[in-house]
């Protein structure tokens, strides 16, 4: 579909607020420009003209937001899912990641990831390459070219790393890191954000050259934080200095603020401090219950971040977790919720549905401005779902197929799929 205004028909859901959905039987979305001129029982007679794309007896509800995820590693998810994470990123990620220096296997492998990405309920994602610039020049091109609107980072990491994924030094690093945002400037969909991989792997010398560059250049920033009770302790014994672990970015000018848009990923064991300062910040939380799990890394406590106010969305931190759907990430948020309220912490009362549906659609969708939102002014991103094959003699509600779509959806259940306005299938 080359027109970026038109009407959907069909059975419509999406949040109003972390804890309320808003759904509608037979209703209209009108896109007018790409954006939402918003949801009606009826459709008023001003967009009689607009061409009606007609799915009703299907759900219609906004497309999902990624905020974390490495695509290098889709090639090897679900092995070494019995490590923990120190261990899991010698033994796989570094050798693994080394391997994007042939633009061949690059090419190749991003490929696939960029194809099975478009295909899936994502719309819009934050994503790590590797250190390589040509590499990860690659896949932008290819993300571009998809459709999808994603932010993409080359990974900065000079130290504490036996592979040839990392680089020389501080100095090869950045002249690396501004040659690639010299050769992504002409991309309309894919955007640049900064990506040290973890305060371990980055030297004193290289985050401030990163935090000098991104005050120049006014860029976003993405890193993983507080994932892991080995790499806080192993933070500590690099930067002595530091109060806590988020204190180091902080230190360096790569957390959050007005100028520097900042996606944290994990957050599990934050302490009150870098709890209070991510709020003052606007840094985003990227929650990961999957590759928290799997990686034995625990529980981010996200009922108490969005009791506090803090943004919050979902990621499917590929390859430690194992699954591009963000519908999947959804049910084990709230899995994992209840463990933690019932074994850790019974003050924080498990994620609801409607929390999670938020998170996968408005939290993370706020990264990228107004989106995730059917709401008037937000942008166009919609996902129509095909729920037939779990019909049967009970009549359930809207709300109720929504809810049943977070546990069962599978990928053949997406019949089309819109970003800004745009028709990816």
């Amino acid at each position: 579909m080359k027109t970026t205004s038109f009407v959907l028909r069909g059975d419509l859901a999406y949040s109003l607020s972390p804890t309320q959905w808003r759904t509608m039987s037979n209703g209209f979305l009108v896109c007018v420009d790409g954006r939402s001129a918003g949801v009606f029982e009826q459709l008023p007679e001003r967009y009689d003209d607009l061409p009606l794309l007609d799915f009703s007896g299907k759900l219609i509800v906004p497309g999902l937001v990624d905020l974390h995820a490495h695509a290098p590693q889709y090639t090897y998810r679900a092995l070494g899912m019995d490590l923990e994470l120190l261990d899991w990123l010698s033994l796989h990620t570094f050798p693994a990641e080394a391997r994007y220096a042939d633009l061949n296997f690059a090419g190749a492998a991003y490929d696939r990831f960029v194809d099975d990405l478009r295909k899936s309920f994502t719309t819009r994602a934050c994503l790590f390459a590797t250190s390589h610039t040509d590499a990860t020049l690659l896949l932008m091109e290819k993300l571009e070219e998809s459709g999808l609107i994603t932010y993409v980072g080359k990974v900065n990491m000079d130290r504490n790393c036996d592979s040839p994924a990392r680089e020389e030094n501080a100095v090869r690093s950045l002249q690396e890191t501004v040659r690639w945002l010299d050769g992504c400037s002409s991309f309309r969909r894919t955007s640049p954000i900064l990506t040290p991989r973890f305060i371990p792997s980055c030297t004193d010398e290289l985050m401030e050259d990163l935090g000098a560059l991104q005050r120049e250049r006014k860029l976003p920033v993405q890193s993983h934080l507080s994932e892991n009770q080995s790499e806080i302790e192993w933070v500590q014994q690099l930067c002595p200095w530091s109060k806590y672990y988020g204190d180091a970015y902080d230190h360096f000018g790569l957390f959050g603020g007005a100028d520097c848009p900042t996606i944290m990923a994990h957050c599990v064991h934050s302490p009150e401090e870098e709890i209070a300062l991510m709020k003052e910040r606007g840094v985003f939380v990227a929650h990961c219950p999957e590759s928290n799990a799997n990686l034995a890394s625990g529980v981010a406590p996200v009922r108490r971040f969005l009791e506090e106010g803090l943004r919050v969305g979902l990621g499917s931190d590929i390859a430690g977790g194992t699954q591009l759907s963000l519908f999947k990430a959804m049910a084990l948020a709230v899995q994992v919720s209840k463990l933690r309220w019932r074994l850790v912490d019974q003050s924080l009362a498990p994620l609801t549905a409607a929390e999670v549906f938020w998170l996968g659609t408005v939290g993370g969708g706020s990264f990228f401005g107004q989106v995730g939102s059917f709401a008037p002014g937000y942008e166009l991103d919609a996902l129509v779902l095909d729920d037939t094959r779990l019909a049967g003699p009970h009549r359930h509600t809207v709300s109720e197929r929504l809810e049943q779509m977070i546990y069962l959806s599978e990928d053949a259940d997406l019949t089309a799929k819109f970003v800004a306005g745009r028709r990816l299938l």
